[in-house]
């Protein structure tokens, strides 16, 4: 009892200088934070990493104690594991999520764990600013999960927590220390968060310029979801207001997404009044785009329309053999695609070229 008492005042001692001078964290445990984007949504964990100084074979289940344990100060009788050192460990998440798949709210939280050999539980508490677990309260939680230690090979001297098996809306949070692993899943709904993010952001000065506007609009058609609001973003971007009138992509933006609602003579009477605000590359990868949905006439049409803007360049020539490729004139395609060769500005423009000149003169399409 003594000497966890003296042990104690010493932390103490240790947390009152610390708190006065800029100085080496207590106890040599090094300070340390990492933070990675999910989709939109900002994961950081802010954590003191311990070494295992020797203790090989004796971290887990000694210096970690077991499940909830009564460590002798602070209010706690049962209290879990810091999942560090020093200040608690936090975890912040930008927006909503879910972790192993259960659901947790935008904020930041402190993390523990009741570590368990086979199982150990993981605790996402409301309380993020305590020392440690000396004040843990269950009452706190915001989330339990459970989860499976994983064994390694590999030693790891310092604790720390990396970003593992990253996909656009996932990540699996990997606590590693000594010999073990403890790993968690965050899975975010991007599309949900990012149409919030929009109509939070289009409040502000995002939403005097057409571009934020057409880029929220974009995103919907593209993931075809909200296209409701997606028109009326669409409108707003291809108005005077914003200065999207004459804006080729506005508009072409607009006709992709009355496409999507079933509304394609709409569609089309809206993509006619894009084409004169088309520049050489946004008509050819329009066109390209036809093409490759097997339009061949109507891209054609485009790709005749960039050509007669600007003659004999290297991508209308370019353009001009997918459009007669389009319509089956493999004979006409390979005069514009040898012309467009020679005209090629680079390596992997001639290279492209190259192959498009071979496949024409095999007789087959080259969209």
């Amino acid at each position: 009892m003594k000497n966890t008492v003296i042990t104690l005042m010493a932390l103490l001692m240790a947390v009152t200088v610390q708190a006065q001078f800029n100085t080496v964290p207590s106890g040599g445990n090094k300070t340390a934070s990492v933070s990675e984007g999910i989709g939109i949504t900002q994961v950081t964990i802010h954590y003191s990493r311990p070494g295992v100084k020797s203790r090989e074979g004796h971290i887990w289940g000694e210096v970690v104690h077991k499940g909830f344990a009564n460590l002798g100060f602070g209010t706690s009788q049962a209290a879990p594991w810091r999942a560090g050192a020093n200040e608690n460990t936090t975890i912040s998440f930008s927006t909503d999520v879910k972790v192993d798949g259960q659901p947790l709210p935008a904020g930041t939280y402190g993390f523990f764990v009741a570590y368990g050999p086979d199982e150990s539980t993981l605790i996402f508490s409301k309380n993020a600013s305590s020392w440690g677990s000396f004040y843990y309260d269950p009452k706190e939680d915001a989330l339990r999960i459970k989860v499976k230690p994983v064994a390694t090979d590999k030693s790891v001297e310092w604790l720390k927590y990396e970003f593992t098996d990253q996909t656009p809306t996932s990540a699996t949070v990997a606590l590693e220390w000594e010999k073990l692993v403890i790993p968690f899943k965050i899975d975010v709904d991007l599309v949900t968060t990012q149409i919030a993010s929009y109509r939070k952001e289009l409040r502000g000065t995002s939403g005097f310029i057409w571009q934020t506007w057409n880029a929220a609009a974009s995103f919907c058609v593209q993931n075809n979801t909200n296209l409701e609001e997606a028109l009326l973003w669409a409108d707003t971007a291809t108005s005077v207001s914003t200065g999207g009138t004459k804006s080729f992509q506005a508009w072409s933006t607009k006709a992709a997404i009355l496409d999507s609602l079933g509304r394609g003579e709409e569609a089309t009477v809206v993509m006619k009044k894009a084409l004169p605000f088309g520049d050489v590359n946004e008509l050819y990868f329009y066109a390209r785009n036809l093409a490759h949905l097997k339009k061949g006439k109507e891209a054609f049409d485009i790709f005749k329309m960039d050509y007669d803007q600007h003659p004999n360049e290297f991508l209308t020539n370019a353009g001009m053999a997918r459009g007669y490729s389009a319509l089956g004139d493999y004979k006409k395609a390979l005069g514009y695609a040898l012309k467009a060769r020679a005209q090629a500005p680079d390596l992997p423009n001639k290279d492209r070229l190259e192959k498009m000149v071979k496949t024409l003169q095999e007789g087959k399409d080259i969209n």
